[in-house]
């Protein structure tokens, strides 16, 4: 049992490489957390369907992860995809202020959720670019990073996908 955090930068290859670490899984449950809300959003959901294996089972769950874990039978990998969009939707729903204050809650909930499980988790690395000038950018750096440090220190392996390459960053 274990979590691995697979990160890395926008289109690295990292939703990729954490469907090959569930490949020889039996059974495995997908969390997606992204919402169709445009045609760029659609189109980028529909590559993730069709590259997913038929059999895998999907939960869309933009925000109560611990409400959708907790549904899925034990015996089911988790693939959480993606931690960014996660924050992303509760800083658009909750606002800054109020998102601040629930985060913490909230990743502690769904983290806990996933201790006795295998479990794969994606997330964006937000650390590797220079500070934000908006408030609400500002506020998404660094509730993510935040995110992404709580979720790396509990995993037991965390891997960094650059230009398509998983590189392992914590074993």
């Amino acid at each position: 049992m274990g979590i691995r955090l697979v990160t890395g930068g926008v289109r690295s290859g990292k939703s990729r490489f954490a469907e090959s670490l569930c490949m020889d899984a039996g059974n495995v449950t997908y969390i997606a957390t992204g919402t169709a809300e445009d045609e760029e959003m659609r189109a980028r959901i529909e590559i993730h369907r069709q590259r997913r294996p038929a059999h895998w089972n999907v939960v869309e769950e933009p925000f109560d992860l611990a409400q959708a874990i907790g549904q899925i039978p034990p015996e089911h990998q988790v693939l959480l995809d993606s931690v960014t969009t996660w924050v992303s939707y509760g800083l658009s729903v909750f606002g800054e202020k109020e998102w601040s204050r629930r985060v913490e809650r909230e990743t502690e909930s769904w983290l806990k959720s996933l201790e006795q499980r295998e479990t794969v988790i994606v997330t964006d690395e937000i650390g590797l670019g220079g500070v934000a000038m908006h408030p609400v950018s500002r506020a998404f750096q660094d509730t993510l990073g935040w995110v992404n440090q709580k979720i790396a220190g509990q995993a037991n392996e965390v891997w960094l996908v650059i230009a398509g390459i998983p590189w392992r960053v914590k074993k």
